[in-house]
């Protein structure tokens, strides 16, 4: 496993890294970026990118009960992950601040998200053993998502990450779960803290107990923490808003045992099982964040880790002794939100952006769509991403950047059928140097119905 020696300061500026012993990807995209002292990996999966699964993490079909090939792909993805990390001065073991794993499941079926089941019905301990094999103390702050499928056929996980380059001087600390909050399962911290910035695992409303082995059964056997219900026999309350509620009051907990506060939240991920989620969790989200609220991106079509659970909610934050600050950015050439997040938040020297659909105030922008009585002119799917693009600029000239300067994107697409056109699209924005990059089927519909792809962006604005 590799190790390394802290750097003195990290490298100024926007930094590619290509690792000579991972396979090199098919699509345009670094597999590590480096910009201001933070590293941002591209997903890893278990393949060559020559013939399709890596021959290593192949089950033998002569002795298909002799092998787990969850267990094989993890070991796989997280040794190229290593590799990758070390050439950037980082060490997997030690300097992770936030994981991000994707597995994928055919459940919870189109209906089942559509009626509220965000249940996947697996078991993700073979990868959490391999993990532990890389990374035994100080864990980072982590997300475990379900996903409809991954760009290699057969291959069932993928991994992201985001550290930070060692300084002499600035030590990573691992939070232990604060008094009052229940504590999770699968060995990861709930809270990091490196410099300015901390991190939060994803949260979601369970109490790592549920109905199993209890006699509280409460309507319909689940995970979800007592709180986090409504009464299933009257026909008061909402079940997302009240899940969204409990998960920010334990999150706030969290911060302010890491040493911040919620409300320095700079960005938040929030995943929930279908677009139908929305509206209930909007609700509580405007009660924790009246004013001046964080940049969020919001995925739908998630398969979560806690039978019942319909949201899950991640947070980066300032600390309350940070020495930077944060600013909203705003501008009237990309589309004003319509719902309760701004376009971007800037924090230091980077820029993180709200949710990126090919939307604007009206729903699916006019000019990404075809003419109804021209049905088999134009292409929506790259006028999509050429929408997108200009937006994203804008919002970047905005907080003093440009879209060269992104550093990390993660990508969710309604069908694969459109990845080439767009990722062709994408790649011509970055003749060198693309960002890091994730990218998935969830399925759809989108928030906005007729949108193809929603992405989740990190830019870094170079110094003056």
């Amino acid at each position: 496993m590799a190790t390394t020696e802290p750097t003195t300061t990290p490298a100024p500026g926007r930094k590619a890294y290509w690792p000579g012993g991972i396979p090199k990807p098919l699509m345009p995209y670094s597999p590590v970026i480096t910009a201001g002292g933070w590293v941002f990996t591209a997903g890893q999966i278990a393949t060559d990118f020559e013939t399709g699964l890596a021959p290593e993490v192949i089950v033998d079909p002569g002795n298909p009960f002799y092998g787990d090939a969850l267990e094989l792909q993890s070991r796989f993805v997280l040794k190229n992950l290593a590799e990758a990390l070390a050439e950037a001065g980082v060490d997997i073991a030690t300097d992770l601040m936030r994981i991000y794993q994707w597995f994928t499941s055919p459940y919870p079926t189109d209906e089942e998200r559509a009626a509220g089941n965000t249940w996947p019905r697996m078991s993700i301990t073979p990868y959490l053993d391999v993990r532990n094999e890389f990374i035994q103390s100080k864990r980072p702050a982590s997300t475990g998502m379900v996903c409809r499928e991954l760009m290699v056929k057969d291959t069932i996980v993928e991994v992201d990450m985001i550290a930070f380059q060692p300084i002499p001087g600035v030590e990573k600390i691992a939070f232990d779960t604060p008094e009052g909050v229940p504590a999770p399962l699968a060995g990861y911290s709930p809270a990091v803290r490196w410099g300015d910035w901390i991190f939060t695992a994803g949260e979601i409303p369970v109490d790592w107990k549920g109905d199993y082995m209890s006699d509280r059964f409460m309507g319909s056997p689940s995970g979800l923490a007592p709180e986090a219900r409504i009464n299933p026999y009257l026909w008061y309350g909402d079940d997302v808003e009240r899940q969204t509620e409990y998960t920010l009051e334990k999150l706030a907990k969290i911060c302010e045992a890491a040493g911040g506060h919620i409300e320095n939240t700079v960005k938040a991920e929030v995943y929930i099982g279908h677009p139908n989620d929305f509206a209930g969790m909007e609700k509580a989200w405007k009660r924790w964040f009246p004013n001046n609220p964080p940049a969020r991106v919001t995925i739908p079509h998630m398969g979560l880790g806690g039978a019942g659970s319909r949201v899950e909610i991640a947070l980066m934050l300032l600390a309350d002794d940070a020495s930077i600050s944060m600013e909203t950015i705003q501008t009237s050439d990309a589309p004003e939100p319509v719902v309760h997040e701004p376009q971007a938040m800037k924090a230091g020297n980077f820029v993180f952006y709200s949710t990126q659909l090919p939307a604007d105030e009206k729903g699916l922008a006019e000019e990404t769509k075809r003419h109804p009585n021209f049905p088999w002119y134009k292409e929506p799917a790259l006028l999509q991403m050429e929408y997108m693009l200009k937006n994203i600029d804008a919002i970047a000239s905005a907080a003093g950047s440009s879209v060269d300067n992104i550093c990390r994107r993660q990508a969710f697409h309604d069908d694969l059928t459109w990845f080439q056109m767009m990722i062709s699209r994408w790649g011509a924005a970055f003749p060198k140097d693309p960002p890091a990059s994730t990218t998935m089927k969830i399925g759809g519909p989108m928030q906005v119905p007729g949108s193809h792809l929603l992405l989740d962006l990190i830019g870094y604005v170079p110094e003056a």
